[in-house]
């Protein structure tokens, strides 16, 4: 058993203490948390369980990394504090640990990543043999292994697009939705999330790794956004109320130009409530969805929806990614230490999981 460490306790490091519970080849063995409100209570409690693991949460990360993890699951937010993720994920490779999170956007593509944040990693592996994989859903399994796999079945490829289509009322985490996406902002404030050149630095990465698997050549990286307003002010079952006149919608692309060509494009469709900009492409479910489209002949397109903690879809596109990267700890153990991407780390089935631990459900 692979002694693991669930590293945060918010949307992604909840799904991640279930996956690592379920797992027959790992063992939850630490859960390290920020909020003094949840030190000393059980993990089972923290991740919506209906039972104690008998593991309680601790913010002692000296201790935890002490007892030499096997692994460590970083499910801590590295979006809005990028160098507090760097320096605590170089902490757990250079303890020796596999390490595998969605944190570092910058590390998606690692064989682009700019120096200041690739050569501490590096260094980290040399001094203390551990290794890290840094994926995801979007960016992640959604622009990288399905889109690529999926290019397979057609004969001629024309473009390849990836799609999130989601309402964002949907996804727990206010600051991110309001402040970062700027739902509920006003119109002539630029949100973060798409200032120039930050659609690329997130999913830049995505597009060269598609690039890179179907032998094409990127030329450049362009970005198109979109926002629109609200016309009438909403309320939200989970994140409250959004006035009329602020952002309620933004649709941008990120675009592989291959020989003058948008070839390969990541697409983000958000809305903070399905009333604003009905002209743009829906989720099946109201909810959110991702979606893969292949250009070319056959034409051919792929919608996944996927849903937890009682039918959210935010939980669910939480969980997928989840999956990815717990699944990947076992490989990652037996592979040589090293800074992994999605195409080195494969995507393998569920091998004798089916029907087992149907209790962490």
């Amino acid at each position: 058993m692979i002694a693991t460490v669930v590293w945060g306790t918010g949307n992604v490091g909840r799904a991640a203490i279930r996956a690592v519970d379920a797992h027959p080849d790992l063992a939850l063995t630490a859960v390290l948390v920020h909020d003094p409100a949840k030190r000393g209570r059980d993990a089972g409690e923290l991740a919506g369980l209906d039972r104690t693991l008998g593991v309680a949460a601790t913010s002692d990360i000296d201790a935890v990394l002490a007892s030499a993890p096997g692994a460590v699951v970083y499910a801590a937010s590295g979006e809005i504090r990028p160098d507090d993720a760097l320096a605590d994920i170089v902490r757990a490779v250079g303890a020796g640990a596999v390490v595998v999170t969605p944190a570092l956007y910058a590390l998606y593509d690692q064989r682009s990543a700019p120096p200041e944040i690739r050569d501490p990693v590096l260094a980290a592996i040399e001094s203390g043999g551990g290794s890290l994989f840094v994926s995801g859903i979007d960016p992640g399994w959604g622009n990288d292994v399905l889109p690529v796999l999926i290019s397979g079945l057609g004969s001629v490829v024309d473009v390849v697009r990836c799609q999130e289509i989601f309402d964002y009322s949907t996804y727990d985490q206010p600051d991110s939705v309001r402040y970062l996406v700027g739902m509920g902002q006003p119109m002539d404030q630029v949100p973060p999330m798409v200032a120039p050149g930050v659609p690329t630095m997130v999913w830049g990465g995505q597009v060269r790794l598609m690039a890179r698997a179907l032998g094409a050549e990127v030329d450049e990286i362009r970005e198109t956004v979109q926002r629109l307003p609200l016309e009438t002010s909403v309320e939200t079952a989970t994140m409250g109320s959004f006035d009329a006149g602020t952002q309620g919608a933004m649709r941008f692309e990120v675009q592989g130009i291959v020989a003058g060509e948008p070839r390969i494009v990541v697409e983000h469709i958000t809305r903070i409530h399905p009333d604003c900009a009905p002209q743009w492409p829906a989720p099946p479910n109201g909810s959110g969805a991702h979606r893969v489209i292949i250009e070319g002949r056959p034409r051919i397109e792929v919608t996944v929806e996927a849903t937890d903690e009682g039918g959210n879809y935010a939980a669910g596109g939480n969980a997928t990614a989840v999956g990815r990267l717990v699944g990947a700890i076992d490989w990652l153990v037996g592979a040589a230490p090293g800074l992994y991407d999605a195409f080195d780390v494969p995507l393998r089935p569920a091998a004798g999981k089916l029907g087992r631990n149907t209790h962490a459900r």
